[in-house]
């Protein structure tokens, strides 16, 4: 028999805490509880209802999960890979990205482009003047603004020489994207080039077969290389993105769409003239990698379809 001092802490078995933490790792709803997700209260209500024990309170439960790192009421959102073209598609892009392509070295005059658009990027009008940081205070903006219109933010990458190329239009579509292209395309070294890779998700405006014939048709030396669906995570121009919107664009403060534009455009020559290629590690090996766990983790789904 165990004697506790009436203000010591319960003593649970360790079966118990397996129990416990075995629940935490269940989806609510697939056991029959109407949750999106546990809190530890709710686990510990959950294992009382369940007759498991009489009493449990959910510190103790926080406490248990917090030994391994299980944190239930947290979640994140992610896109399981369905294009059945996904790995080949993917593999081609990293090999661009190590300077490869088809097994062979890219020649010094090949270059590898990463382009997309940046959409619906609002020019906010805050009611009342931003107001600088000051000892014990940070940057103050103002919540409420009013809406001066969205525009588009078209912008390349060369992945191995770190130039940036952009510019603002009103909407994205063929026609911005062509002009893009031809901004690139129509200045050296580019229009001098062997070849130039560029790659593209599967936007609209750059999608399938058509596009690539209509690009190549203009510019012979283009090869447009497209990213698997839902892929963008893959595509360097979105890094240069998030850098834009932390650095930029947030907090949103801009009285017009001009002064919008402006900011965007006077950014992107400032990061230009302290751009480094980005340090790409994610190869071959860690996509084969990423297959392999993908492939575990759909074989529960699988089997009970």
């Amino acid at each position: 028999m165990i004697v506790q001092e009436p203000d010591a802490r319960p003593i649970f078995p360790p079966q118990l805490v397996m129990q416990v933490k075995a629940l935490a790792c269940e989806i609510p709803w697939l056991q029959g509880i109407p949750l999106s997700r546990f809190s530890s209260n709710d686990i510990a209500t959950e294992i009382i209802q369940r007759g498991i024990v009489a009493h449990i309170s959910g510190s103790t439960v926080w406490r248990w999960l917090d030994e391994d790192a299980i944190k239930p009421w947290q979640h994140r959102s992610w896109i399981f890979p369905r294009d059945p073209a996904f790995e080949e598609k993917a593999a081609r892009v990293l090999d661009l990205y190590q300077g490869m392509w088809q097994g062979c070295p890219l020649q010094s005059n090949e270059y590898v482009i990463s382009a997309d658009e940046k959409t619906s990027i609002q020019a906010r009008a805050r009611k009342h003047p931003s107001l600088a940081p000051a000892p014990g205070l940070c940057t103050r903006v103002e919540h409420e603004y009013e809406r001066k219109g969205s525009l588009c933010y078209l912008a390349a990458w060369d992945v191995r020489r770190a130039k940036v190329f952009g510019h603002c239009e009103e909407t994205s579509g063929i026609q911005p994207f062509d002009r893009l292209v031809a901004m690139v395309m129509n200045r050296e070294p580019y229009r001098s080039a062997d070849r130039v890779f560029w790659i593209v998700d599967n936007g609209s405006s750059h999608r399938g077969p058509k596009a690539v014939a209509r690009l190549r048709e203009r510019w012979p030396r283009l090869v447009l290389v497209h990213l698997p669906i839902h892929a963008s995570w893959l595509n360097q121009i979105e890094i240069y993105f998030s850098i834009l919107q932390r650095k930029a664009l947030t907090p949103n403060d801009n009285s017009t769409l001009q002064d919008l534009a402006m900011r965007i455009l006077r950014f992107q020559q400032r990061f230009e003239e302290i751009a480094k290629p980005f340090e790409w590690k994610f190869t071959r090996h860690d996509l084969n990698q990423l297959m392999g766990r993908l492939l575990q983790r759909s074989a529960p789904f699988t089997r009970s379809a």
